[in-house]
C-alpha cells in the first residue's frame, strides 16, 4: 500500500494549488459555491495528474533504473507490477474524467486536454528540447483554466502570462539536474542533448527576470490599480524577487533542482517567502 501511494507521487499535488489562483487573483471573497467547486476539482484534478505520473514511470521504466534516485521508484525497482500500474492508470483517470463530466462539461475538456497533452508527452514529445519544457508549462496554464471555467471567473492575461513563464523557469531548473547527471556520466533523459549547461544557465537567468518584471508590471498596470482601489500592490513584488532568488540560489549554488515540488515543500526560507507573499497580497488587496 505505501507503494501504491509513493506511485501517486502526493508531493506533487503542490502543483495542483495553481487552480486556486483564478479565485485569489480575482480579488474578491470566496463564497461557498466556489470554494467546493474549486477544492472538488483539485481532487478531480490530482487523480488524473497520478494517473499521468504512473504513465510516465511506465514509459521511463528503464532510464529510472539508471538514475541514481529514481531507479528508487515503485516501478522501476519492481515493487509495483506493470500489470497493476495500468490498472491504476485506468481506474484513475475514467474517475477523473467522468466525475469532471458531471461537474461541468468544460472542465471535462480541460481535463482530457491535460491527459491527451501529457500521455503525448511521455510517449514522444518529452524527448524534443524545449518542447518539452512548453508542454509542461502549458499543464500548469490548464491547471489556471480548471479553476476558471469551475467558478466562471474569466483569466487575464497576466495570470496567464505569470504562470507560463513561471513554469518555464522551474523546468529549466528541472532539466539543469539532468544535464549535471550527464556531465557525471549519467545519462537519464533522451533529450539531454538538446541541453547544456551553458544554455540552460542562460535561459533560467532570462526567464526569472521576465518573470520578475511580468509581476512588477501587473502590479502597476493601470486596470488592476483601479480594480483594487490601491496602488500598493506592487510591495508584494519583493517577495516574489526574494522566492526567485532563493530558488536560483538552490538550483546554482546548492546544486539541487532535480524536483520543484520537493523543494518548495522541504525549504523553510521558500515557504516563509510565499507564506509572507501570500499574507501581503491579501491585505493589500483587502481580502483578510
Amino acid at each position: 500500500m505505501v507503494e501504491i501511494f509513493k506511485l501517486f507521487r502526493v508531493h506533487q499535488y503542490i502543483k495542483n494549488l495553481f487552480i486556486f489562483m483564478p479565485l485569489l487573483f480575482s480579488f474578491s471573497y470566496m463564497d461557498a459555491h466556489d470554494n467546493i467547486y474549486t477544492l472538488i476539482t483539485f481532487v478531480l484534478f490530482s487523480l488524473l495528474a497520478s494517473s499521468v505520473y504512473i504513465f510516465n514511470d511506465l514509459m521511463d521504466i528503464n532510464e529510472d533504473r539508471a538514475h541514481p534516485t529514481k531507479k528508487y521508484r515503485p516501478i522501476a525497482s519492481g515493487a509495483v507490477s506493470t500489470k497493476r500500474a495500468k490498472s491504476l492508470i485506468l481506474v484513475l483517470s475514467l474517475t477523473s474524467l467522468s466525475l469532471s463530466l458531471v461537474l461541468s462539461f468544460k472542465l471535462f475538456i480541460v481535463l482530457l486536454i491535460y491527459f491527451i497533452l501529457n500521455i503525448s508527452y511521455s510517449t514522444k514529445l518529452k524527448h524534443i528540447a524545449i518542447l518539452d519544457i512548453f508542454i509542461i508549462a502549458t499543464g500548469f496554464v490548464l491547471r489556471l483554466f480548471a479553476g476558471s471555467v469551475v467558478t466562471d471567473i474569466n483569466l487575464s492575461m497576466w495570470i496567464i502570462l505569470m504562470t507560463f513563464l513561471l513554469a518555464i523557469f522551474l523546468a529549466l531548473a528541472k532539466r539543469r539536474d539532468d544535464v549535471l547527471l550527464s556531465l557525471e556520466g549519467q545519462e537519464t533523459r533522451k533529450n539531454i542533448d538538446g541541453y547544456n549547461l551553458e544554455f540552460v544557465n542562460a535561459a533560467m537567468v532570462l526567464m526569472a527576470g521576465v518573470v520578475v518584471v511580468s509581476y512588477i508590471q501587473y502590479t502597476i498596470s493601470p486596470e488592476v490599480i483601479e480594480r483594487i482601489g490601491t496602488e500598493y500592490l506592487y510591495l508584494t513584488s519583493f517577495f516574489v524577487v526574494l522566492g526567485i532568488l532563493r530558488y536560483m540560489q538552490i538550483t546554482f549554488v546548492e546544486q539541487d533542482s532535480g524536483s520543484p515540488s520537493k523543494i518548495v515543500i522541504k525549504d523553510t526560507f521558500l515557504k516563509v517567502t510565499i507564506l509572507f507573499w501570500l499574507i501581503s497580497f491579501l491585505v493589500v488587496t483587502k481580502l483578510i
